[in-house]
């Protein structure tokens, strides 16, 4: 079971991952600072979790108990639509960002979980990359806003807009509702609506997507990433090319560019792979297919080169996708992409999600944007077409249309920088000094009292009453008997 939401973000304060922590943080009937984790403690689930992505959030839960997964139904269905951030100020505090001082005279700071967390991936260049490249890609869409939550933004976001958001866009009218296994439908569906669907009206809600007007030249981007001072900056760049791959609600293309990518990228007889790695100017190569976006596109990223290997990087890219267009590409490659993906796909077997939860998010990938659920699932059509057209050269048109000819195209640099982390650290501290600076006496002991009220909340274990809430299976309700 799932339930998910289009949260298209309107800056980079990260609101739509922030409020994906904070629903978890206690509702209406299940009032436990964390019912997640309490949950967790006496539930089989074989899948629980909540997503944050570009223009989407997701929360999915999988059992394989009957009884458990109503549980965990109930719990999700109730976090989303009745959390407790209304009543509780803490709760963004704690998720989000919140000013840090224990003391009237001490230093002032900043912290918060989803804050943290972003500093640590802003750090990364293997978290920075996708976040720049679709900036770059998208400069006039959501897509171009951090839904994560870019470090620098995060403290701008308030309780108002937070709570604001919540109220637009977690509602059953901007809700996709998805039921996979087999389970009681009929039973699911009434027990979806009677606790909880019948309280709401319909309403109209905007949270489309527009799409990006397409470039006529290649942008570039090139972005810092922070590393110590005495560190060799040698061979610690990643450098990526991007492509704007036509709209979701292709399914042909969708697929054809799974294999595409697998072709040219993803075995060891690949020939983009082979071409890069033959030149020495990275240590690794590797495709990147982005699906789950209004426009899907497809990288071609560099790991651990220079920043002066990018004009080379682009030329090998050029003359192995002329040669390909020129010589055509090995039946047999083409084949073997083909049945893998095709293996893969009917035997539902993927890394890190249940065979649900994969179909789910396919689904979304066409459904979100107001298209048929059902298109991507449908892959047996479009893998038989792909496999008809592929002797008559559609993988060559696909580089020829997609690639070669696509001005839709960015090039992507994240290179370190020496000193990047002091720099940031010492303009904070004298922003928050400056900040601190400015307020009354009064002021910084009331940030002094909501700080420590923080810590008693945080400190304070749930009562008995509440924990007595959260659903757990009992031992007679776990079959005895082992599965066949």
């Amino acid at each position: 079971f799932s339930i998910s939401f289009r949260t298209p973000p309107s800056d980079d304060t990260g609101l739509p991952h922030i409020l994906e922590h904070s629903v978890l943080t206690g509702s209406r009937k299940f009032p436990t600072r964390e019912p997640f984790v309490e949950l967790l403690k006496g539930s089989l689930n074989t899948f629980l979790n909540a997503m944050t992505f570009p223009d989407k959030t997701m929360y999915p839960v999988a059992s394989k108990n009957g009884k458990d997964f109503f549980n965990l139904m109930d719990v999700y269905l109730d976090a989303v639509f009745h959390p407790n951030i209304y009543d509780n100020p803490l709760t963004l505090m704690q998720e989000g960002w919140h000013y840090a001082i224990d003391d009237p005279e001490g230093e002032i700071a900043r912290s918060g979980v989803v804050y943290n967390e972003m500093k640590g991936a802003f750090s990364s260049p293997d978290n920075l990359i996708f976040s720049v490249i679709q900036k770059s890609l998208y400069p006039d869409t959501v897509y171009s806003k951090e839904s994560g939550g870019d470090p620098e933004f995060i403290p701008d976001l308030t309780r108002e807009v937070f709570l604001e958001f919540h109220k637009r866009y977690y509602h059953p009218s901007n809700g996709y509702l998805f039921l996979y296994g087999d389970g009681d439908t009929a039973r699911e569906l009434a027990f979806i609506n009677d606790g909880y669907l019948s309280a709401f009206d319909a309403v109209k809600i905007d949270s489309g997507i527009t799409a990006q007007h397409p470039f006529h030249e290649m942008t570039r981007m090139t972005v810092d990433y922070p590393v110590s001072s005495d560190e060799d900056t040698a061979g610690k760049t990643d450098i990526s090319l991007n492509f704007v791959i036509g709209e979701a609600a292709d399914p042909m293309l969708r697929y054809g560019m799974e294999i595409l990518t697998r072709i040219l990228l993803s075995t060891p007889a690949s020939p983009l792979k082979l071409a890069i790695q033959r030149s020495g100017i990275g240590r690794d190569v590797l495709g990147v297919y982005e699906s789950g976006l209004l426009q899907p596109f497809f990288s071609i990223i560099l790991k651990r080169s220079d920043e002066d290997k990018a004009e080379e990087f682009m030329s090998i890219i050029n003359d192995c996708l002329r040669s390909l267009l020129a010589d055509g590409i090995s039946t047999d490659l083409v084949e073997a992409s083909i049945n893998f993906i095709e293996f893969q796909l009917r035997e539902a077997e993927f890394p890190r999600y249940p065979k649900g939860l994969y179909y789910n998010m396919v689904a979304l990938e066409s459904w979100l944007y107001d298209a048929d659920p059902l298109m991507h699932l449908n892959f047996a059509i479009w893998i038989k077409k792909i496999r008809e057209s592929a002797s008559k050269g559609y993988f060559e048109n696909l580089i020829r249309s997609h690639l070669m000819e696509n001005t839709h195209r960015s090039l992507v640099v994240i290179r370190p920088r020496k000193g990047l982390a002091e720099e940031r650290e010492r303009a904070d501290r004298e922003r928050l000094a400056s900040f601190k600076s400015s307020l009354s006496r009064d002021a910084i002991v009331k940030l002094v009292e909501e700080n420590r009220k923080l810590n008693d909340y945080q400190s304070t274990p749930d009562t008995e009453e509440n924990l007595a809430k959260i659903p757990m299976l009992a031992i007679n309700d776990i079959n005895r008997e082992p599965e066949r």
